[in-house]
């Protein structure tokens, strides 16, 4: 009997702050590389230094949370650590102000599925006209969508759900569809991001030195 297919895990990451990781990322790298280049005295320390603090910090806040989910686990990569727990160990997933992991009796908040109450908001506005029939028409210069509360049902008749409530309703449904499962079975583990956390204490404590020295 053939094994059955194994998929690729699903990847959540916030596409908004992708792109500000990068942008500061080059903002950075263009006014610490004049600094260490053309700087007198101790400012090309100085910008290393500063460098060596502020680059691992936005790479932690931007570009490094994510959340996998296979058919085994669920794996939340959190600025300074990743949170690894079998669907098996999976209590409960939410979305209220923030998105939550709960598992083993304890809570860990997903970074990368940022909870957009405005999103929220504005997709239970349409999806209440749409059960009513209503159109939003009569507003603010007779415009659909202006002063009448979101978007003409009858131009969009499919019900809207915010992104981060999608992403928690995906995962609440792979929990509960893996939760018996042999290999979903075993302890939630906590790696901290020593990646991170090394350069990140190594430039605040060379700063440090450098504010002691001056």
């Amino acid at each position: 009997m053939s094994e059955p297919l194994k998929y690729a895990d699903r990847t959540y990451r916030s596409g908004s702050a992708l792109v500000a990781g990068v942008l500061l990322l080059g903002l950075a790298g263009w006014l610490g590389g004049d600094a260490v280049l053309r700087g007198d005295g101790r400012t090309p320390v100085t910008a290393l230094s500063t460098l060596l603090l502020a680059v691992p910090l936005v790479v932690a806040f931007t570009l490094r949370p994510a959340v996998f989910a296979g058919d085994e686990r669920l794996r939340v990569r959190n600025p300074f650590r990743t949170i690894t727990a079998p669907w098996g160990a999976v209590e409960s997933i939410q979305a209220r102000y923030s998105c939550e992991l709960i598992a083993d009796g304890t809570k860990y908040q997903m970074w990368s599925i940022p909870v957009s109450l405005r999103a929220r908001n504005r997709a239970n506005r349409h999806n209440e006209q749409l059960a009513r029939g209503e159109s939003p028409r009569g507003g603010l210069l007779g415009l659909s969508g202006f002063g009448g509360g979101g978007l003409d049902p009858q131009q969009d008749p499919t019900e809207k759900t915010a992104p981060s409530d999608a992403a928690v309703a995906e995962l609440r449904e792979l929990a509960e569809r893996h939760a018996e499962e042999e290999k979903a079975q075993g302890p939630v583990t906590v790696r901290w991001s020593y990646e991170i956390l090394a350069p990140l204490a190594a430039g605040a404590v060379a700063l440090l030195l450098l504010w002691l020295t001056a």
